[in-house]
């Protein structure tokens, strides 16, 4: 790529200029970073869905439920009592009245206002009752009320028992505080981790670049976010990506030009033009590796879903800002200071790793064992990946330990499942409420369905009355979601064809609209890459190579997910967590989306390198060596750096981040060693010149130059 190398010549004679400009921008990036979050937007809706048109309706009509579910508040006696004893029942209801009046739209539904028994477990000791309070928009879905609800009901017993609070918010620290670390400190983390392994590569002071390329790269593209959000919603999920996936892409591609830089210094070139011939090369590569990644965030766009859109064009900035950083900071750097902090000169780069070179030559001489032995790992961890089950982990594995927990146990003891914090709400009118709810409970799988009494404001608004559908199972099980198709279908048979809501409902549309179009993305991205890919390597068996190990190494990530969490194999032994029984909707999308452009770095670096050597030697064999034996050391390394970045974003005590953290860490791992460092070379070493081959029609159709190699070309 000559506008590469013209691109270099131009900083290096306008130093000034480029060290001012992102001196400018990155300071006024870390001034604006604070205010960022009140301009993000906190919108999760999905126009059309049926789930979401109920939810908003019960928003604006309500003021609270939709798709925050309810807190529930649970009451358990000693063995003796009961609930429906009169004195029982009416502490019961001067406790739920004082819920109430602890804030505006709160509704409160249970055993004292309706008399359904269905309330009340079988050996009658055990109630629940639900409040629902508007919530601060967002993810965390954070009752407004909640400080004041627990305020009511701490000074509040039943038959001398208190009575507690549990829910689908409380049960994932949403609702109280958290004890996780913070962002800032996430990052920290993740900086103090990534230094350590770039002293470690550099054995010297230019181990401080890269983490000073990704100072600049971060507040950089955190500002132009800024921008970009007073122009269109973008979600607040951005803002950490930036922060996490940027620190481990903003040093990849330094990592990369620092190491070839110092390779061409130890061959003799010197000043300048040891880093223009370290961009021509180095840097292109960079440029590929960054396209690579916005193609993967940047496909996010075709599902149809805002938020995911929107973090589809936000997160894209990441790379391009990155890029834009080590194509013209990081040369005016090593120009500039970069011998200065080249001490001490420890590690020399005259001559390809000795291990890596060894290794790869092991490899090629065993190449079938090799790729046997690798297709075999991916084989293995694929198994898991196909009782993959989208949609809300259960309740139990959400749960960190307190009293939100105890309360859920309760339940569980009384003999009242997950279902019980994911009731449906559906919205009927003031003369079909009792009906509905009448035909709704006949539905298989519905533990009850109650309508509050009609005249009771906070159900009824004169135009639609709310009926309250509780669901045996959690909507994230086989059972619940047959439960939620059933009912769907039973309110659609009534007249008028009540809306169905709340959260099961709204999870299982989103998970609809989002893998409905799924397939699509992967096909896109896919071509996309592949027709990329094909011109950057003139070669159409190496991208197709990188396109199926890359969709591989995402689905073996998948694979360790279901394992580790919703089979609960380690999520147990490590995080004392249960199985979750599934994996939150939103991750198997978000991984795929960033495992595959972030993997994909490192077939750029190995596959651009063996590419050079080939076009300088014709040798297959010579180009896998030195290929590995220059980028091995630096895939590995560049993949601790983003493990130990996700490792940090794992800290959090929330059990769905904890479970993305998992699949990106494990993926990341999974991909720089079983498959770029036994797969690639077994391969490239088995298909010979093949790998190499461009065809003059195909060549013609990318617009480059054609590839055949001879025969005999080992």
């Amino acid at each position: 790529m000559r506008h590469v190398e013209n691109l270099t010549r131009w900083v290096l004679r306008h130093k000034l200029m480029v060290v001012a400009f992102w001196a400018v921008v990155t300071v006024i990036g870390f001034i604006a970073a604070p205010g960022l979050s009140g301009v993000l937007s906190k919108d999760f809706s999905l126009p059309g869905q049926p789930g979401y048109e109920a939810n908003q309706a019960l928003l604006q009509q309500y003021g609270n439920g939709g798709i925050a579910a309810p807190l529930v508040a649970v009451v358990k006696l000693p063995e003796g009592s009961s609930i429906t004893a009169p004195a029982t029942e009416a502490q019961l209801a001067r406790a739920l009245n004082s819920v109430k009046k602890a804030g505006p739209d709160i509704r409160v539904v249970g055993y004292p206002g309706t008399r359904d028994p269905r309330f009340i477990s079988p050996d009658g000791r055990t109630t629940f009752a639900y409040i629902y309070a508007p919530v601060i928009p967002g993810f965390d879905l954070k009752p407004v009320s909640y400080p004041k609800i627990t305020a009511a009901l701490g000074s509040a017993t039943v038959a001398g028992q208190p009575i507690q609070l549990t829910g689908i918010a409380l049960l994932s620290g949403n609702a109280g505080s958290s004890n996780g670390p913070s962002l800032l400190v996430e990052v920290l983390i993740g900086g103090v981790g990534a230094l350590l392994v770039l002293a470690f590569v550099f054995a010297s002071f230019l181990a401080l670049v890269p983490l000073l390329m990704a100072i600049v790269a971060i507040p950089s593209t955190l500002l132009i976010i800024n921008g970009l959000a007073r122009l269109t919603d973008v979600s607040f999920i951005v803002q950490f990506l930036v922060s996490l996936i940027g620190l481990g892409v903003a040093i990849d591609y330094s990592l990369l030009v620092v190491t070839r830089w110092r390779e061409e210094r130890a061959l003799g070139a010197e000043g300048d033009e040891a880093i223009v011939r370290t961009m021509k090369t180095a840097g292109r590569a960079v440029l590929v590796s960054g396209a690579a990644v916005a193609i993967g965030l940047a496909a996010l766009v075709v599902i149809p879903v805002p938020f995911l859109r929107s973090i589809g064009y936000g997160g894209l900035l990441i790379p391009v800002v990155s890029v834009l950083v080590a194509l013209t900071l990081l040369p005016v750097i090593l120009s500039k200071v970069g011998t200065k902090l080249e001490w001490p000169r420890i590690r020399k780069e005259a001559n390809a790793s000795r291990g890596w070179s060894a290794w790869a030559r092991l490899v090629v001489r065993y190449r079938w064992i090799a790729a046997i032995v690798g297709v075999a790992i991916l084989g293995l961890l694929l198994v898991p990946a196909l009782n993959i089950v989208v949609g809300q982990p259960s309740a139990t594995s959400l749960a960190n330990p307190g009293p939100a927990a105890t309360a859920l146990n309760d339940l569980h003891s009384a003999g009242m499942g997950d279902g019980t914090l994911t009731p449906m709400e559906v919205l009927a009118t003031p003369e079909t409420a009792a009906a509905t709810a009448t035909a709704l409970a006949a539905v298989p799988g519905i533990r009850l369905a109650v309508a509050p009494a009609p005249k009771v404001p906070q159900w009824t608004n004169g135009t639609t009355s709310i009926v309250e559908v509780i669901p045996d199972a959690d909507g994230a099980t086989a059972a619940g979601r047959d439960a939620i198709g059933a009912v769907r279908d039973a309110a659609a048979a009534l007249p008028g064809s009540p809306q169905v809501g709340g959260l099961g409902p709204q999870n299982r549309d989103f998970i609809s609209a989002v893998y409905g179009s799924f397939p699509l993305m992967i096909a896109l991205i896919a071509i996309v890459t592949f027709i990329f890919l094909a011109r950057e390597f003139r070669s159409l068996l190496l991208a197709l190579k990188a396109v199926l190990l890359n969709v591989l190494s995402v689905a073996a990530a998948w694979g360790i997910m279901v394992w580790v969490w919703q089979e609960g194999n380690l999520s147990e032994t490590i995080w004392d967590t249960p199985a979750t029984g599934a994996i939150d909707a939103w991750i198997p999308l978000m991984v795929f989306a960033f495992l595959y452009g972030l993997s994909m770095d490192y077939e750029v670096f190995i596959l651009s390198r063996m590419r050079e050597e080939f076009d300088v030697t014709g040798s297959n064999t010579g180009a896998i060596v030195v290929g590995i034996g220059r980028t091995g050391r630096l895939v590995t390394s560049a993949a601790l750096i983003l493990f130990m970045a996700f490792i940090a974003l794992g800290a959090t005590p929330e059990t769905t981040v904890r479970v993305f953290a998992t699949g990106l860490a494990a993926g990341i791992l999974l991909d720089a060693t079983v498959v770029r460092g036994l797969l690639v070379p077994a391969l490239v070493s088995l298909f010979g010149r093949w790998n190499w081959w461009l065809p003059a029609w195909a060549a013609k159709i990318l617009r480059t130059t054609p590839s055949l190699p001879p025969r005999g070309a080992d």
